[in-house]
Order: structure tokens, then sequence, then C-alpha cells
């Protein structure tokens, strides 16, 4: 990481921020996914979360991350910012006017592009920290299978999706924890269990630059 200049103040990480508005707002539609909570009509509860916690408050740690010149951080919550406020403008303004059956299918395919993002972030994750590595792989794992029950219209693969991100918003949680507590004490105190991509694959003689995103 290079030294700030004077035209470039250091500002404070944003990661643990994106990660706790991601994992509020999976938390709550993910109970309603895992039907924890039946009244289907409450769901609408997401909507101001989506909109301004896990929508425009991570989209803003995004754009932070990109001061920051964190690649990782930087493509990651300003994607599922994007995504959070997509959620609420689809469940709001488009669910309502599709075809009831077919609407499955616009909502398999609206998953299908976030589970392709999602696995390849996962891959890229490797070189940041188990922390985060464990967000990414439960959440993969959940779009998969939330689009796989949208699909073939499955409720019991839906409520298995939703208890899959009851875990990835535990995991979020237990990432933006560590981050904001470290940070505060200005040391180790939380475990993030760093540069865990060395750990999965063979050892080399050689290794590459700089971690991109091991401080999120």
């Amino acid at each position: 990481m290079s030294t700030p200049t004077p035209d470039s103040p250091t500002i404070a990480d944003p990661g643990p921020l994106g990660l706790a508005a991601f994992a509020a707002t999976t938390f709550v539609l993910s109970v309603f996914n895992a039907n924890l909570i039946t009244d289907q009509k409450l769901i609408s509860v997401v909507l101001p979360l989506a909109l301004f916690y896990g929508g425009l408050a991570q989209l803003l740690a995004g754009m932070w991350e990109f001061r920051k010149g964190n690649t990782f951080g930087a493509t990651a919550f300003s994607s599922y910012g994007a995504f959070w406020l997509a959620y609420a403008a689809y469940a709001k303004f488009v669910v309502p006017g599709l075809p009831v059956s077919t609407a499955h299918q616009a909502s398999g395919l609206f998953l299908l592009v976030w589970a392709v993002f999602t696995v390849y972030m996962a891959v890229a994750a490797t070189r940041t920290t188990g922390a985060i590595l464990a967000v990414f792989v439960t959440l993969a794992a959940t779009f998969i299978v939330l689009c796989i029950a949208e699909f073939a219209q499955s409720p019991d693969t839906a409520k298995a999706g939703g208890w899959l991100g009851l875990v990835t918003a535990v995991c979020a949680w237990y990432a933006s924890f560590a981050g904001v507590t470290n940070s505060t004490y200005h040391r180790s105190v939380v475990p993030v269990f760093p540069n865990i991509g060395e750990h999965l694959r063979p050892h080399r003689g050689h290794h590459g630059g700089p971690v991109a995103g091991a401080h999120a």
C-alpha cells in the first residue's frame, strides 16, 4: 500500500460498514426465505433496509474502497450495494407486473447473474482473509440454491437457500465485527485468518504482489 500524500488523505476502512450493511439486509430477507416468519406480507420490511443500508450505505463503502485503492473491496461493495437497490426496485415495481405463470423465470435469471458474479469473487477472495472468504463461499452457495429454487419452483429448496443466507449474514457480521474491533483496538483482537489462500494451494517458492482486499 502506498504512503498517503497531502493530496490523498488517509480515510477510515469502509470494510466493516459495507459488511455490516450487507449482513443486516441479508439476514432479514433470509428470515423470510427460510420461512422462519411465515407471513409473506411482512417481507416489505426488507425494502427500506435494501434501499438505505444494504443499498446506499454499501454503495458508499464501495466508493470509499475505490478511494483507498482496494479493487476487491470496491468491486464487491459497489456491486452488492447495487444488488440491494436493484432488488428493492425489482420487488416493488417489477414483480407485481410479471405474469404469475412465468415470474419465477425472471427471478431465477436475476439470481443467476449474481451467482456467477459471486462465484468468481469467491475465487478472488482466496487472496484476502478466511473471514472474507467464508462470506463469499456461503453467499455463492446461497445464490446458487435460490436460483435453482426459482427455476424449479421448489419451496423446500428456497427454504434451504434461506438458511444458507442466514449463515452468510452471520459470516458477514463476524467479518465486520473483526474489522471494526481490530481497527478500534489498533491490534488483532478478533481473528480473521489472513492469507488463507496460501493454505489452499501448493507451496511455491515465489508469491505475487500485495494482496488486494486483504484488509476488507
